[in-house]
């Protein structure tokens, strides 16, 4: 149901609302781990190169899904927290309208562009096949994906967590089972891994839309708002816009990396593919927590409650270290056997090249989750200068890093390397921003 995160205190508050989107965030990404760990386990070692080779595609077009959630979702929770119901639905409208025109362009580039694009980043020849068969399942999917994000931002923004919770658990643990019977008993491949997700996408979007549905008759309005304004989707783009280039640079950024990666060969490409959904699964959950920091500073913003904002930041902070904490002990101590559930351990190179990805990169989980609670307070008051300059910081760093040491050690090694030194800067420049945010807001004396 809709909660105002504007009253009650704010730690308890932020706990409650950002535990439950902590929760989809797990299943969400089990959409993801389900496809690599069945075309690991039960097709091969190249057809999880090819699933981890294509999800760095998938990401460019979520990027723009997560883009319009947030721009959605921001403007939407600043009107909740003002009690201004009637441009509230005419912003959930707007924000339909326009995402359905963005999916549908977003679908014609995807159909023209994947083979292309596959080719550009150097996909080894004995998986571009079923590379770009995975794309292809995928793109038609978009819509999907578009519309579900879109609701699950609607559902944020009115302090509701749980809704999106419930559908993606469903959908989740129901892709695992259509994967495996798709893949063992159809003997579909490839394919059998991307039809599934297809699939429960597809229910998972017609159910939460219906919801959106059924919410926004349940609230009041004196008289009838109009479904588009021109005005509120300038507000929603000023969110979105700098969003979907945070996360499209990075998608291109993580496609780069990838060409760099799949100059070392099938093995090292499947290590990663395996190693980089278990950290998405840390980075996405930071990142989804830091999207209720935002919804938390939106409505908190649009009630004057500038105070509320800082002690959010403090609650936030405290949420992230703790999940740090487990995260860091499984994948230091216990990341070979996490490994172990996408490929066979006679995968020698590739078990080898996950283990130090993450040996590497989880010490510093601490480091970009102080900086993505920072983000998360920037992109709620809307000082989105600030959220990209950090953001943009990160991935050149990461990027050049990756191609520089790479070549200086002549091994996957140095691509790893460049991600503490990224997030590390990036932190530093969004916890400044957010230091210089409260004096404008005069949150500091609170």
């Amino acid at each position: 149901m809709n909660k105002d995160l504007t009253v009650g205190k704010p730690e308890t508050v932020l706990w409650r609302f950002c535990l439950p989107l902590f929760g989809s965030i797990i299943f969400q990404q089990l959409y993801n781990i389900a496809d690599s760990l069945v075309a690991g386990k039960f097709i091969g070692e190249n057809a999880l190169a090819a699933v981890g080779n294509s999800y760095e595609i998938t990401l460019i077009f979520i990027a723009f899904a997560f883009g319009c959630n947030m721009g959605c979702s921001v403007i939407v929770s600043q009107l909740f927290g003002a009690k201004d119901y009637g441009r509230l639905k005419t912003a959930v409208s707007t924000s339909c309208i326009f995402s359905g025109i963005l999916c549908m362009a977003l679908m014609f580039a995807g159909i023209l562009g994947c083979g292309p694009l596959l080719a550009l980043i150097r996909t080894p020849e004995e998986v571009f096949a079923d590379s770009r068969l995975y794309l292809d399942i995928y793109i038609w999917g978009l819509p999907f994906v578009f519309f579900y994000n879109i609701a699950t931002g609607i559902f944020s923004a009115l302090g509701d967590s749980k809704t999106p919770f419930y559908f993606l658990a469903v959908s989740s643990v129901s892709n695992i089972a259509v994967d495996i019977l798709f893949v063992k008993a159809f003997h579909m491949g490839v394919a059998g891994v991307a039809w599934a997700t297809f699939l429960c996408q597809g229910i998972s979007c017609v159910l939460a839309v219906a919801t959106v549905w059924r919410r926004m008759k349940q609230i009041q309005v004196e008289k009838r708002p109009p479904l588009f304004d021109w005005g509120l989707l300038k507000k929603i783009l000023i969110i979105a816009i700098p969003s979907i280039l945070q996360q499209s640079f990075i998608s291109v950024g993580n496609i780069l990396i990838q060409s760099v990666i799949n100059g070392f060969g099938a093995s090292v490409m499947a290590g990663y593919s395996a190693a980089v959904k278990l950290n998405n699964m840390v980075i996405t959950s930071f990142t989804t927590i830091g999207n209720g920091i935002s919804n938390f500073a939106a409505q908190n913003l649009g009630a004057n409650q500038f105070g509320r904002i800082k002690e959010g930041f403090r609650a936030g902070i405290k949420m992230v270290w703790c999940l740090c904490v487990p995260f860091c002990i499984l994948y230091i101590f216990f990341g070979k056997y996490l490994l172990l559930l996408f490929m066979e351990e006679t995968s020698a190179g590739a078990l080898a090249a996950g283990r130090e990805f993450l040996y590497i990169l989880s010490p510093f989980y601490f480091i970009v989750s102080a900086k993505l609670a920072a983000d998360g307070i920037l992109r709620g008051i809307s000082a989105m200068g600030q959220f990209m300059a950090a953001t943009f910081t990160d991935l050149i760093l990461r990027v050049v890093l990756a191609f520089v040491l790479s070549d200086w050690l002549n091994a996957a090694t140095g691509i790893w390397c460049a991600w503490p030194v990224g997030w590390t800067i990036a932190m530093a420049l969004s916890v400044f921003f957010y230091r210089r945010a409260c004096k404008k807001f005069k949150m500091a004396d609170l």
